[in-house]
């Protein structure tokens, strides 16, 4: 019995001390989501003072409540970065170091991007099915301390612990609220005829169009640091040659992807299709790259990688020649794949990385 006490108490105490964790984390999320929706409130009745406000369109209470709760947001994943791992860098030189707080600066700018996203959204469907509804200052500023209270407690959680995995859904997250922003405000509403560069040429709200996919560049560049910061914590300075054409891969792909928003069917169109099919040529390559270096390889991840490589074969195939959807749609097909090929990716990386970080042993960062 005594031997069973012996044995079994480490165990128990140790999820004892998990669900503490936990419980903790949890209560600090929940702390910062209320913070958020005092501040949020407070700065959106602040900002939308004056005469009651429609819920979208020109004039209404979604663009400044978008700012707002985009700040608030990102200052909650800040504040969390700075509290809870401020020891990540602890003992990395400059350059390990330069590279783990742009990373978190990125994904500040990513979660401000989201947060403001899903607002504007949120204020185009709701004026829908409200429609002539006017909102007062003190309404308008309720509205946002909610949706502020929201983002900035995600935000918390997602800056207390970050992991790759997460970052691939925050990503998609932002892509998906952008283009259905813009979508809902379209100038034309068949540009699904054609291609989601139509959502970016001209009109209103392109701006919002573009403008997600500079930033969600930026964003794609970013999930490579992380998958490189995985990829180190699983094989040390011996493989950061290998690492790092990863992280370079991942980082043209992010390139080329905000060049697509930078430059704008409808003011450069050579150059707009130029970055384009630089991206659909850069995917192949880097599932395959990082699918390599990752050891083993895992089968689940190999598996994952030829069948959306095939799967983008014949979804190109019944585009042209077969003509039997638009580019739109083999565009959505696309993201579809990648997403999923992503996801695969992340799983993996989070089963075989350690939570904690490694410090590198190189006081500069060279590739052998």
């Amino acid at each position: 019995m005594d031997a069973f006490c012996v044995d079994v108490a480490p165990a128990c105490f140790h999820g004892v001390v998990d669900d503490d964790d936990d419980l903790r984390r949890e209560s600090a999320v929940v702390g910062a989501g209320w913070l958020c929706f005092v501040i949020g409130t407070a700065l959106g009745t602040l900002v939308l003072w004056g005469v009651a406000r429609p819920l979208a369109g020109q004039g209404s209470v979604g663009i400044p409540a978008a700012l707002v709760v985009g700040a608030v947001a990102a200052a909650s994943f800040a504040v969390a970065s700075v509290r809870h791992r401020r020891g990540d860098t602890a003992g990395m030189p400059v350059w390990q170091a330069i590279v783990v707080r742009v990373s978190d600066a990125a994904v500040a700018l990513a979660v401000a991007g989201v947060s403001a996203l899903a607002v504007l959204c949120a204020g185009e469907v709701l004026a829908v099915g409200l429609d002539g509804l006017e909102v007062p200052p003190l309404g308008g500023g309720l509205l946002t301390g909610v949706a502020a209270a929201a983002a900035g407690g995600f935000a918390y959680g997602l800056g207390m612990r970050l992991r790759t995995r997460e970052l691939v859904t925050l990503l998609f997250a932002f892509l998906v609220a952008g283009t259905l922003f813009s979508m809902l405000t379209a100038a034309d509403p068949r540009w699904w005829e054609r291609n989601f560069s139509q959502l970016g040429a001209g009109g209103a709200t392109a701006w919002a169009f573009n403008g997600t996919l500079a930033v969600g560049g930026l964003l794609l560049a970013t999930v490579g640091s992380y998958v490189g910061r995985d990829l180190h914590r699983i094989l040390g300075d011996d493989a950061l040659g290998r690492i790092g054409r990863v992280v370079v891969l991942f980082a043209l792909a992010g390139a080329a992807l905000a060049a697509i928003g930078l430059l704008p069917l409808h003011r450069a169109p050579v150059a707009h299709n130029v970055a384009a099919f630089l991206l659909l040529a850069l995917l192949p390559v880097l599932a395959v790259d990082a699918t390599a270096v990752v050891p083993g390889p895992p089968r689940v991840l190999t598996l994952t990688t030829v069948g959306v490589g095939i799967a983008l074969v014949v979804a190109v195939l019944l585009w042209r020649p077969l003509a039997m959807y638009s580019a739109a749609a083999l565009e959505a097909v696309a993201v579809g794949l990648v997403f999923v090929w992503l996801t695969t990716l992340m799983r993996t990386l989070a089963a075989l990385a350690p939570d904690r970080p490694r410090p590198s042993a190189r006081p500069r960062l060279r590739a052998r």
